[in-house]
């Protein structure tokens, strides 16, 4: 039986002057009751789905027939429902979608003219729409179309005649939908289903197979480019446009460009641009990849292990933007040196397929396909610079890290000397040929070497060309080469040059004008560990020995610092802490906490019986050198001394910010030299050691290759950490991290095929974090849902009256919802006393709010 043809009378004459209409209303009767004869459509004997327009029905939810009724009456039919699928109704009225069972019927033997079409059939006929035409070639959009017709003539399984695979995938998709389930819930569920069906089942096995087999329902979704100004959308004949026709920004985000003057990537650096004017046809194709090389040895084995020393040599491009740079997801493993002796001098040798493959990158390229274009280039590569600690650059670079020449950049013109009495080298008095030729500091000769006016000046870095013509002048040769040890061995006694470093095989090392960084990370934390062991005056450790203040004024005019011939005793310094002071500051120390993530607790570090602090990492000393060390000396040191060691500190601060433009660059390049000086002025001489004179070109480097976060040691160490962590058979180390790493490189190239997405990189919760969403009670106060959650076990503790008051207040004044009645307290007071300014309504209110406030609400 089927309903009768003409629906108009849905939508027309349900009143009448006014009132309902007798006609309409025995049509409903009749719908209704065609609906209670299909069982199919009837839940619980006696409820259909209501069509009225109300939201929370329209053919979702069942209710009793007489409710049907009233809401039809109330409310009418929901739009466009001629075809009652919900209520039993299995045959198309030729007044929908005639073409569409036409075209179909005539072109393909799976749908005949004698076929019943089923509800589902219907809904693939109405997704494909009046155009479809299958008289063509099936395109990707036709195959959907048979897909989904086969689909729906499918049984579920064999003997099911009320659900085809079409059918039940369609259901699942609403019923997530309606609820607002999950994925995983989908997933889950469709797991679960399957355990209950057949083993021959066709059901779909999750949201991903489900979606692919009704992709043909949903609307067409086309991207469209717009200008970021919103002056037009790259659409119709604009399709093809790169830049906007109206204000001419570029449509795509190709390259990175500075902003306000600001360096926050390398390549808004001088060194990155040089590069390019050298090299235009490398430059003109901006997908070519810049690189940066590190090397560090690690012990396998811990320290309580046998020696072993592994290296291993990553590479990291900086063709990316500044959040992603430096990223253990873009550091490639690509040359381990093996142990057990450190390789020193003759790394090397294990350097050169890395070195050929490099020159094979610049001169030839490799074919790479570029998916955001879908199209394959050449591309190329480049090596921009090393990054190592000090010991690691005389490997890297050639010049010997050691000795009175141990500075790179000074190279023949230190000039640092022996001390006479200790034997080591001293940088006390290097750093005035930095300043200005008129400042009043080269004339001093009292607080530095005395009897001695500086009139030279640093003759600045060489550059790439002077080095090359120099190591060639020489006759240095290459590790590799057959007499190479004996001359460099030659050479190596009378200049600061050990090899020549096989980086130099690559056609563009000449033209960097920074080849080896300076490494801050390691240099930050040796000027921290000698000013706090000087201040501390840390037994063993301290620079502030009976020996340095015999020699002191051999070379300083210091005389209250020497020696008292009566007693043999060494006056106190002032800048030395006493042991009162000591505990002050270790117990302030102890007791600091510090945001989650933003540093480890120092407190373990505390020596309070010896007076000292040990086992501070890298990051510690960062986080003590620029936080920490002004507050703490603060008190404690005269102003003299606590100043230069305050400017010092916020040096280091500055230097290592995100973001500097080369004015702020200028700034520190010019007011580090003296810096220096004023530590020079306090420190005896033995405290100058090679650490506490780099930092007199750290701010130049900066200045030069953009900042320090993308050339310091702090990624390469975490990623070596990576590395250690691969060592499964401590008897094979080299093949055991060679495999984990092949192994880790296979899967992460096979995620990128997973239907999950792009796992490059993973989203990484914070190990104290919580969602808001994950909080269910929704009557809960705003104050109460913060987003993190307690860390460690839980306890009790007992207010005072006085922690009780301050809580209850600090509640009260920062809930939302209690604002309202603040407001009112508020006003009243102000009319009571209208002269109150706002500090004194303030403190009345932190007074007398929470008392006012409870007699308030229980009245």
């Amino acid at each position: 039986m089927v309903m009768e043809a003409d629906r108009e009378w849905m939508y027309e004459g349900r009143i009448v002057n006014g009132m309902f209409s007798n006609k309409w209303g025995d049509k409903v009767d009749e719908s209704v009751a065609f609906a209670l004869r299909h069982p199919e459509c009837v839940n619980g004997g006696t409820a259909i789905r209501c069509p009225c327009t109300l939201v929370k029905c329209q053919n979702k939810k069942f209710l009793n027939v007489e409710t049907v009724k009233v809401h039809l009456y109330k409310n009418g039919f929901v739009p466009d429902y001629y075809v009652w699928i919900y209520h039993g109704e299995k045959e198309v009225h030729q007044r929908c979608s005639r073409s569409v069972r036409v075209s179909v019927s005539e072109t393909d033997q799976m749908v005949s003219d004698n076929m019943n079409h089923t509800t589902y059939h219907r809904m693939v006929c109405d997704a494909a729409g009046p155009e479809f035409n299958a008289d063509e070639e099936p395109n990707a959009e036709a195959r959907n179309f048979y897909d989904m017709i086969r689909a729906g003539d499918k049984p579920l399984y064999e003997g099911n005649s009320k659900h085809t695979q079409l059918s039940a995938a369609v259901r699942m998709l609403e019923i997530k939908c309606r609820h607002k389930c999950s994925q995983a819930w989908f997933d889950d569920m469709s797991n679960f289903i399957q355990e209950l069906l057949p083993p021959d089942n066709l059901m779909p096995l999750d949201f991903y197979s489900t979606k692919k087999l009704v992709r043909g329902l949903g609307l067409p979704v086309q991207v469209i480019h717009c200008c970021v100004n919103n002056c037009m959308i790259y659409w119709g004949d604009d399709s093809d446009l790169n830049s906007c026709k109206k204000c001419g920004h570029a449509r795509y985000k190709q390259t990175h460009h500075m902003e306000d003057g600001k360096m926050c990537h390398p390549s808004d650096a001088p060194a990155w641009k040089h590069f390019d004017g050298c090299f235009p046809d490398f430059s003109s194709e901006v997908r070519n990849v810049r690189l940066g090389l590190f090397a560090d040895g690690f012990q396998p084995f811990g320290q309580s292990g046998q020696q072993y020393s592994l290296w291993p040599v990553v590479v990291t491009p900086y063709n990316l933007p500044p959040d992603l740079c430096m990223k253990e997801e873009f550091m490639f493993f690509t040359v381990l040196v093996p142990g057990p002796t450190n390789p020193k001098g003759k790394i090397n040798v294990f350097l050169q397929p890395l070195i050929a493959e490099l020159k094979s990158l610049w001169g030839v390229g490799v074919q790479t396909y570029d998916i955001s274009k879908r199209q394959n280039f050449q591309m190329r590569a480049a090596l921009m610079w090393t990054i190592n600690d000090f010991p690691a650059y005389s490997v890297m670079s050639g010049w010997s890290t050691a000795g009175m020449l141990a500075c790179p950049h000074c190279m023949e013109d230190s000039d640092a000397f022996r001390l006479i009495k200790s034997g080591k080298q001293s940088w006390f008095d290097n750093h005035l040929k930095f300043l200005p030729i008129n400042h009043p500091y080269r004339r001093n000769t009292k607080d530095f070497i005395k009897n001695r006016k500086v009139t030279k000046q640093f003759p600045g870095v060489r550059s790439g060309d002077e080095i090359l013509q120099d190591l060639n002048n020489r006759g240095l040769r290459k590790v590799m080469d057959v007499d190479a040890e004996v001359v460099n061995a030659a050479i190596s006694k009378t200049c600061g040059w050990n090899k020549r470093s096989i980086f130099w095989d690559l056609p563009y090392w000449r033209e960097h004008l920074l080849r080896h960084n300076l490494d801050v990370m390691h240099i930050e934390k040796n000027v921290f560990d000698n000013i706090f062991n000087i201040v501390f005056n840390i037994p063993g450790k301290t620079k502030d020995t009976y020996k340095s203040r015999d020699e002191l004024n051999k070379y300083c005019r210091r005389p209250q610092f020497a020696q008292n011939l009566v007693t043999s005793k060494y006056p106190d310094v002032p800048f030395v802490l006493n042991k009162s002071q000591k505990k002050d500051v270790l117990e302030w120390v102890k007791k600091l906490r510090f945001p989650d993530g933003y540093a480890s607790n120092l407190g373990r570090c505390v020596d309070a019986k010896k007076l000292k602090m040990f086992g501070m990492k890298s990051h510690d000393c960062h986080v003590f050198m620029q936080r920490l060390l002004p507050i703490a000396l603060r008190e404690f040191l005269p102003n003299r001394i606590w100043e230069p060691l305050t400017e010092i500190s916020l040096f280091f601060k500055q230097l290592t910010s995100s973001s500097l433009t080369d004015e702020d660059l200028r700034n520190l390049d010019e007011q580090i030299p003296v810096i220096l000086c004023n530590l020079e002025k306090i420190f005896p001489p033995s405290f100058f050691d090679s650490m506490e004179h780099l930092p007199v070109h750290l701010a130049y480097e900066v200045r030069i290759a953009g900042p320090v976060h993308y050339r310091w040691m702090y990624p390469p160490e975490r990623y070596l950490r990576k590395i250690k962590h691969k060592i499964m058979n401590k008897a094979q180390v080299e093949g055991s991290i060679s495999i984990g790493y092949i192994m880790d490189e296979a899967a992460k190239f096979a995620s990128f095929y997973f239907k999950e997405g792009d796992p490059t990189l993973p989203l990484k919760e914070k190990r104290n974090e919580v969602y808001l969403d994950d909080i269910v009670d929704d009557d809960m106060f705003e104050i109460f849902k913060p987003p993190g959650k307690a860390i460690g076990a839980e306890g009790k503790q007992y207010l005072a009256d006085n922690e009780y008051t301050a809580a209850h207040l600090y509640i009260l004044m920062n809930c939302p919802e209690v604002q309202p009645f603040i407001d009112v307290f508020i006003t009243e007071k102000r009319r009571q006393f209208p002269n109150l300014n706002d500090e004194v309504v303030n403190v009345v209110t932190e007074q007398e709010f929470p008392s006012w406030f409870e007699k308030y609400v229980c009245s």
